[in-house]
């Protein structure tokens, strides 16, 4: 049951985490549409595109900055109580700074909640949106695997292209090997394979098959043919992650971890930042209160100073680890979780700090 100081404190902090969405979101928004205004009148882009672009924009950031929302929220409703020396008048009235701690944990748990939610319902669709229209207008590049990309198509389909272009759906040294058991049954090559009106061209084309231990050799200059594989499927763009539900993700990723994608560190990241982003914002609502319930000498600013260095320190890190684990076999989970871990070991020395 929530008693008057519960409801004083969770207004106070869900109060302000919300107010900071609405005034800083309008400020991102008019930033980045200045910073693209140009790209998009010379594209001739429609009105109608452009306002759903924004929307999926808005979206699409606002799921990875609420925690610094939330953390600079809550470290500046926590710091104006300190300073009005309203910290003092509750624990002095006996309240233990563990039940002083109490509301801001049931906001924490129903923003990181609605969060959960937010990142599941509309962030998939927004960021399919953002990304296409960043490829389709301001040429931004669809980052796919191109070099050497194998394959499994199927149970019993292997490919091998030496070089793709996703843009004009073409590739070069094209092999397909069909097993039955362990047992190849025939291979195909073709010298380049390109996608045209739902058929596979081949030139060069090239089909060895084994029969009664026997090799039939079928060659030709040019073949259309059709096979049980999407050509984009042999080359996912990077983001399409983002773009999937949490089964979605967890079904593409089984599927292309039997492909032998090899950018799946890209994927695994994506994966653990859906649980790893909420969690964050419980650590920072900790981080706030405990630096900023205690009164110092500068008043606010000198709170305000603390909570951006910890900001910033953590976007770094994230940043760092993120691309660590995306460009090299460092383990995608913990880089994803370390500055969690990391800012948690903090949150709990400040707790302790401020509890005294």
């Amino acid at each position: 049951m929530l008693n008057i100081l519960d409801r004083y404190i969770l207004k106070r902090y869900l109060g302000a985490f919300f107010l900071l969405l609405l005034l800083f979101l309008p400020i991102m928004v008019t930033v980045h549409i200045a910073e693209k205004i140009g790209k998009i009148l010379n594209k001739d882009v429609p009105l109608g595109e452009v306002l759903i672009y924004l929307l999926d924009f808005t979206v699409y950031f606002s799921n990875f900055l609420f925690p610094l929302f939330l953390f600079i929220s809550t470290m500046f409703f926590t710091s104006k109580l300190a300073n009005n020396t309203e910290v003092i008048a509750f624990l002095s009235s006996g309240v233990s700074f563990n039940r002083f701690l109490r509301p801001y944990i049931i906001g924490a748990t129903i923003v990181c909640t609605l969060a959960l939610i937010f990142s599941a319902v509309f962030v998939p669709s927004s960021a399919e949106g953002f990304n296409e229209f960043q490829a389709k207008y301001f040429n931004k590049r669809r980052t796919a695997e191109t070099s050497n990309v194998f394959r499994q198509v199927s149970d019993n389909d292997y490919v091998y292209v030496s070089n793709y272009t996703p843009s004009q759906q073409r590739g070069f040294d094209f092999t397909l090997e069909h097993f039955e058991g362990e047992e190849l049954k025939f291979k195909i090559y073709a010298r380049r394979i390109s996608f045209k009106d739902s058929v596979y061209e081949l030139s060069g084309y090239k089909k060895r098959t084994i029969l009664d231990g026997k090799e039939i050799i079928e060659e030709e200059r040019l073949k259309d043919t059709i096979f049980n594989f999407d050509i984009d499927e042999l080359t996912p763009v990077q983001y399409v992650a983002e773009t999937l539900n949490f089964t979605e993700l967890n079904d593409f990723i089984e599927k292309e971890e039997k492909r032998g994608n090899a950018q799946m560190n890209f994927y695994y990241v994506e994966k653990y930042k859906r649980t790893s982003i909420p969690v964050s914002a419980f650590i920072f609502t900790l981080i706030a209160v405990a630096v900023s319930s205690v009164k110092k000498r500068g008043g606010m600013g000198v709170n305000l100073a603390i909570g951006l260095v910890i900001a910033m320190s953590f976007v770094f890190m994230d940043k760092v680890f993120g691309t660590i684990a995306e460009k090299s076999t460092f383990d995608p989970w913990l880089a994803v979780w370390f500055p969690n871990i990391f800012f948690g070991v903090i949150a709990i020395f400040l707790l302790r700090n401020a509890r005294r």
